[in-house]
């Protein structure tokens, strides 16, 4: 047992590189592990950066210095955040505080709803399976109660926290962008001489995550945009919140546009009821759901290494579970991650059996 486990050791890690990857890639993920929390303004500002570094690197191809075209870009970004932010969270706000006052009232109809279905249709609903799910429904309200009471009382501390970021993350993302070269000498300096398979892995992955993060910024505005458009022209109540809702429902796939349909549809289903206005609601939002994942994000991600189905829905909920609302944003990149190490190990390994084969060939 110890002679197969000491083949397999010096079979994976007997290239210098591959045990310098393996120790940083352990080193990174303790520290994202225990420190998420604590690291999590430095992150947002890494992400922003890898948003901005393009434009940045345009304005400094024209003829502007770095420092200049850092300013402007910063700028620019931060303006028209807080525009957005000034503008559309009072609506949510207003729209998501109207909706939970209303959520009674659709449980009582709905439930008055559900208890004429078994005189309307005897052979397939009886009174005791009504109950039963009128029951189950009521817990469940009950629970998400308890969440959003939970979350008003933390709400505090939540927008001190969130003041302190608006502070802190423009300033860094200055700077990793102004000091992008020191930066990174500096971080390369405490690395091992001999990280050939770190950076391979390194070049593979830093144009994927750049691309995904700029396209999925690109999806969400898109989708977004648009499915608040569609549900204000249509009429629908709370059109903001919904528009906003399935624009971010895109951040997971596949799970996401299947957990927001069921507040579009009710909302619509209360609204309009089992009619044609009914109909073009759901109608408007199944288009928006085929152009996106038929034509968006093939077009935004065409370049991003192909993924099984059930490999990205492993993976969200992975790392969604690890960190988060993160870890659901960087699914994608991270299972490529994976990939692209897996990649990298076997032609390593592929390349030092062949060379253990050819060399005693020569030796005849």
């Amino acid at each position: 047992m110890f002679q197969l486990f000491t083949n397999w050791y010096k079979r994976h890690f007997s290239d210098p590189s591959a045990v310098t990857l393996l120790v940083l890639l352990v080193s990174i993920f303790l520290i994202l592990y225990f420190f998420s929390q604590l690291l999590m303004p430095v992150f947002v500002a890494i992400v922003i950066a890898f948003l901005l570094d393009l434009p940045v690197n345009s304005m400094q191809k024209v003829g502007g210095s770095r420092t200049g075209s850092v300013t402007i870009v910063v700028s620019a970004f931060v303006g028209l955040t807080l525009v957005t932010i000034l503008g559309l969270v009072p609506i949510i706000w207003q729209q998501g505080s109207k909706l939970i006052h209303e959520v009674p009232y659709m449980a009582s109809e709905g439930r008055v709803y559900l208890l004429t279905l078994p005189e309307q249709y005897p052979d397939i609903f009886t009174v005791d399976q009504i109950e039963t799910i009128i029951k189950m429904a009521n817990e469940k309200l009950i629970e998400w109660g308890k969440i959003i009471l939970q979350a008003s009382l933390n709400s505090i501390s939540d927008i001190v926290a969130l003041m302190i970021y608006l502070i802190l993350v423009p300033l860094m993302v200055f700077f990793f962008l102004k000091d992008k070269k020191p930066l990174l000498k500096s971080v390369f300096k405490f690395l091992p001489q001999d990280r050939r398979m770190a950076t391979q892995v390194g070049n593979e992955m830093n144009q994927q995550i750049m691309n995904y993060i700029r396209g999925k910024v690109i999806e969400i505005l898109i989708i977004g945009i648009a499915s608040t458009v569609a549900f204000m022209l249509l009429g629908l109540n709370y059109a903001v919140l919904l528009g906003v809702l399935v624009g971010l429902s895109v951040l997971v796939p596949f799970v996401g546009a299947t957990i927001v349909t069921l507040p579009v549809v009710l909302v619509a289903l209360f609204q309009f009821g089992f009619s044609a206005d009914f109909g073009y609601v759901m109608l408007a939002y199944a288009i928006i759901q085929i152009v996106d994942g038929n034509l968006i994000v093939p077009l935004l991600f065409s370049e991003a290494v192909n993924l099984h189905p059930v490999t990205i829905i492993i993976a969200v909920i992975f790392f969604g579970g690890l960190w988060g609302f993160w870890g659901v944003f960087f699914a994608i990149p991270l299972a490529t991650l994976v990939k692209a190490i897996l990649n990298a190990w076997t032609i390593t390994q592929s390349d030092t059996l062949s060379d253990t084969i050819i060399e005693p060939e020569r030796l005849r």
